[in-house]
């Protein structure tokens, strides 16, 4: 943990829900149609998270999300003081990037949600969105091709976007910040709770079924998810450092 890869974390995960919400506010602006709003929403996320990856994944593994950083914790890949520093800037970054997209479309910098997403249908569809987010990330890392998780991960949300009732927000942190703006991207603070707890228990889920499918990691120095810091030096029988 260095203040490089804190950073790095902090600002990508700024960017990444500015663009959530702004995109959806600009969407909003454009058209009335939802469906429409939804595809716009969904390509602007989806493009700039595979940018802030490429951008970001050498200096802090571009985790962007509570989630991931608590499968990587739990699959060997970063320890425990590490991880609690990252779920601080990722959340600090998410409320940063909320109220900048705000400030740029004119509206008050924090205004709480009142977007109900409380239906069981929609919890559910969280749970299923973050196990694949989570499955896809690893999976793809542990198989070895690193170099385009980006795409992998960008290609997902996308697509995640519209096969899940809730939009897949897969990620505590974007859960939680999205309640400070009131517009397409919101969520009312009640539905929170139901969101992040499973979310959590989504990623615990699939780091089992991880383990089954990827049981070892051969070769995982130059993968995104691991950071890239020179004082770590990994053991390639078990994957951690």
């Amino acid at each position: 943990m260095n203040v490089r890869s804190l950073l790095a974390e902090f600002v990508g995960t700024a960017f990444l829900l500015a663009a959530i919400v702004g995109s959806g506010i600009m969407a909003e602006t454009l058209t009335d149609d939802v469906g429409l709003q939804l595809l716009q929403n969904a390509f602007a996320t989806a493009a700039v998270l595979v940018a802030l990856i490429l951008a970001l994944g050498s200096a802090s593994g571009a985790h962007f999300n509570p989630a991931v950083t608590l499968a990587d914790r739990i699959l060997g890949g970063i320890d425990t003081p590490t991880a609690l520093a990252y779920v601080v800037v990722q959340v600090a970054g998410a409320v940063t990037g909320v109220v900048l997209a705000n400030a740029m479309f004119a509206l008050p910098l924090i205004e709480w949600s009142t977007k109900d997403r409380s239906a069981g249908h929609l919890v559910l569809a969280e749970g299923v969105a973050t196990f694949g987010l989570v499955l896809v990330i690893f999976g793809v890392v542990r198989a070895g091709r690193g170099s385009v998780v980006a795409f992998a991960v960008g290609g997902y949300i996308a697509g995640a976007y519209y096969f899940t009732s809730s939009t897949s927000f897969a990620n505590p942190a974007v859960t939680l910040a999205r309640t400070l703006s009131n517009t397409f991207a919101g969520i009312d603070p009640a539905s929170v709770p139901a969101f992040i707890a499973v979310e959590l228990v989504a990623v615990v889920v699939v780091v089992a079924v991880i383990r089954v499918i990827y049981p070892d990691i051969e070769d995982v120095a130059d993968q995104v998810l691991v950071p890239h810091d020179d004082s770590l030096e990994v053991d390639h029988r078990d994957g951690r450092s």
